[in-house]
Parts: structure tokens; sequence; C-alpha cells
């Protein structure tokens, strides 16, 4: 079989031409998937409102027309009911953008007034756009009153994929006709020609803004350093779905409590960290993994690090513990670095892991006491440009450090678990007396 031919697809993207004929097959596609695969729309939709009910029924069409009192008619992209039994049927309606294309509030305004006049439950948007925090509209000026009994959500493209991928994963054995549906959708939105395009630009003042902050210029008040801040928090976002798909696994940004509740804050201090030291970070939650993946970009050293920290062995000395980090990293780049922290000190010791593998008491020799935990980062370079042809962007390059840490480094390692408390060994007179009692 020639390795240039080209699968056959059950949604093709073959003629996929203007933005309009883009989110109609987009629509299309995505709906008639969730009215077959029940596991997909009810981890998409039972968050929203919908029946968690296997055996509901998932109803979908495509730009259902409605007349409005001007005695026009408007088409939003989709509808979607979910109705279980005598249960009054969850209805939605779903608006659509892709590639570029940015929801707008009047439109959504409009289908939230069609939704509260028919008497559904909730309106739908889906784009490339990522909203700033989860519960969060990427769409300033909704008219969503309080206590409306019309809710408006949002989902990116991306995180319909990261839930679509782990679908799939799930239902690969126990359902193979299902996930080979899912399958065949991740296909087609992860083409080019979809218009689920991926996060790959940090804006049109991108190259200005970058080289104010490698000069030092970029002040607090400059517009660019607001709009860096708000990018690099969606890219947070991204990124964390994007590992998801990866290790299929909920992966999510970890945040301050008040970061949650105010976007405002969370970029406040972004624009703080990039106008003092050039340096943007985010911490990213793996389930289940050793500790956070702590993300860090030098805009002015032009370096991406991945890090994560974690207790060391409390049980061992200094050389067994280095010496058990470095049996789980057996694959991994020598070019890591590892900083370990004795009890009661804040600054590390700090060396490579092939001077280690060499010889623990390069770094034993230099602890002034036990370790207490240790860090583990990768640096590589960050590309700074928009992506090309040639050249990774900055994005790219930040999305493969992350990828490389964590396939390389951060899920090889297993928190120590010491072992369990041993019998002691009994005494010669302890025994004999034992003996007497049970022959008495």
């Amino acid at each position: 079989m020639d390795d240039k031919w080209q699968r056959a697809r059950i949604i093709p993207v073959v003629g996929t031409g203007a933005g309009n004929e883009r989110e109609q097959r987009a629509t299309s596609a995505l709906l008639a998937v969730l009215s077959i695969v029940r596991t997909l729309s009810i981890d998409l939709l039972s968050p929203l409102g919908a029946s968690r009910a296997g055996a509901a029924r998932v109803d979908t069409y495509v730009e259902p027309p409605f007349k409005l009192a001007d005695k026009t008619t408007s088409r939003p992209d989709g509808l979607i009911e979910v109705r279980y039994g005598n249960q009054s049927p969850w209805t939605a309606l779903v608006e659509v953008k892709t590639g570029n294309s940015v929801l707008t509030a009047e439109q959504v305004n409009r289908y939230i007034e069609i939704a509260r006049g028919e008497g559904y439950q909730a309106v739908i948007t889906i784009s490339n756009e990522i909203a700033p925090s989860e519960g969060q509209h990427p769409t300033a000026g909704l008219k969503v009153r309080k206590g409306s009994k019309v809710a408006v959500h949002h989902f990116s493209w991306t995180r319909i994929a990261n839930v679509a991928s782990r679908i799939k994963a799930r239902t690969r054995e126990s359902d193979p006709e299902q996930a080979w549906l899912v399958d065949e959708l991740l296909r087609y939105l992860e083409h080019a020609s979809s218009g689920a395009v991926e996060l790959d630009d940090m804006g049109p003042d991108w190259v200005n803004a970058r080289e104010l902050v490698r000069t030092g210029s970029l002040t607090r008040t400059d517009p660019n350093a607001t709009d860096i801040a708000q990018r690099w928090d969606k890219f947070l976002t991204y990124a964390a779905l994007k590992l998801g798909m990866r290790v299929n696994a909920d992966v999510q940004e970890k945040l301050p409590r008040a970061e949650q509740e105010d976007v405002n804050v969370r970029t406040k201090r972004f624009v703080t960290q990039l106008c003092e030291s050039g340096v943007l970070t985010g911490e990213l939650i793996v389930p289940q993994s050793i500790g956070e993946l702590n993300v860090s970009v030098d805009l002015r050293a032009r370096l991406t690090s991945i890090s994560t920290t974690f207790r060391a062995p409390e049980d061992k000395k200094a050389r067994g513990s280095i010496s058990w980090l470095v049996r789980q990293l057996a694959d991994a780049p020598g070019s890591i670095e590892i900083g370990a922290f004795a009890r009661n000190s804040r600054s590390p010791v700090v060396a490579t892991l092939a001077a280690l593998r060499d010889d623990a008491n390069v770094m034993a020799a230099e602890l002034p006491g036990d370790v207490a935990k240790f860090t583990v980062t990768m640096r590589s370079e960050l590309g700074m440009g928009r992506r090309s042809a040639r050249t990774s962007g900055f994005i790219e390059s930040v999305l493969d450090a992350v990828y490389s840490f964590y396939e390389q480094v951060h899920q090889e390692l297993v928190a120590y678990q010491p072992r369990a408390p041993q019998a002691q060994a009994k005494s010669g007179n302890a025994e004999s007396l034992e003996l007497g009692s049970v022959t008495d």
C-alpha cells in the first residue's frame, strides 16, 4: 500500500473552502457524533445541565430557522436536544466559529433572546478562542441577566478535542465502533482544512513587544504588556489541554483562588513579571504525577525552563536519596539539572544528571545534611518568532519543551514509598517461652 495514498474519511475535508462552509462542516461533524456517541455527549453536555442517563436520547440539528419579531429569520449553526423519559428536554442553541473568526456579542445575544423565548436552557459557543478562566466566556458584552434561565457556555475546539481523545482511549476496548467514530472526528478537527486550528500566534504586536522586553523598555502601562500577559494566560490553558490530549488525562492550570475569581489579578501578575524580569511563568497539574510542571520562559535570555519539585525520601541519607532519584532517570538526558535542598536550607546544591551518574558524592559532599526536596529542570532554546516552515515559533517551542520534559522526566518519577515496618527477630529465650506455653 502506497504511504502517499489518503485513507478514506467518514468526515471528509476535501473541498473545504470559505469560512462559512468550514463552519457548517465542523458543526455537522461534531453534532452528528454527539448524537451517536453517548459517552462524548455525557462528558461535554452533562456539566452544562443535560441528563447523564446513558439511555437518554440526543437529537441534533444544523441551522434551525427561528422567526424574529421583525419578521426576519435567524439561523443558529445548530441545536442540541437531550431527552430522557418523561423529563422535560434540555435544549441548547449552538454557534460555531472556525479559523480566526471570533464570536460577537451581537450574534450571541441574539441567540440568548431566541433561547429565552423558546424556553431553551442554554446557548453553546464553539471557536478557537480560549476563555480566560473556567466558566468564563471569551466574548465581552454578553447580556446574561442575573438569575437567567438561559446559561451561556463556551468550548474551544481544543477543549472538545481534549475530551474526545480521552473518550477514544476509554472506549477503545469496550466499544471499538464508537471509539472509531470519535477518532474520525479527531482526524477531521486536527486537519488544517477543518478550520479548527491550533493556537499558534502571540498576536500582531508580538515582534515589537518582545524587543521592548529584551531591552527592558516595556512598562506596565504599555498596552503591549497587557496583550502579551493575556495571550500567555490563554497559552497556559491551551498547553494544559494539549498535554492532556497527549497523556489522556485532565491536566489543569494551577491558579491561586484570587486569580480564579478575578482574571485581572492574574493578568496583573503576568504584566509585573514581564516588565520587571522579562519572565513569564505558570504551573500545570497532571493527575497522579509526582508534582506540578513549572513552566518558565525568559524572553531576555531566550530560554525555556520546565521543572518539577518534590519531596526526597525521609528515611535515607543524602547519597541514598540522590541514588534513588538517579535510578528513576536512567533514560533522561544527562544535561538535566538536579537541585537538592538540604533540610532548613533555601539554596540548592546543583549538578547535572550526567555528573551524578558518574559520582553521587559530587552533590552529597556539598550538602550540609540530608535532602529535604529535589528540583529537576530541563532547559531549551526559546523560539521567539512566529511559526514558519523553517523555524519553530514561540508557542510551538514552549509546547515542545513541555512535552519533552513530561515524556523524558516527569512521567518516570514516582513519589518515594518507605518500606513497611519490619518485624523484629525473636530472641532464643522468647522462642523457648512461647514453645513452653504451647506444650503446657
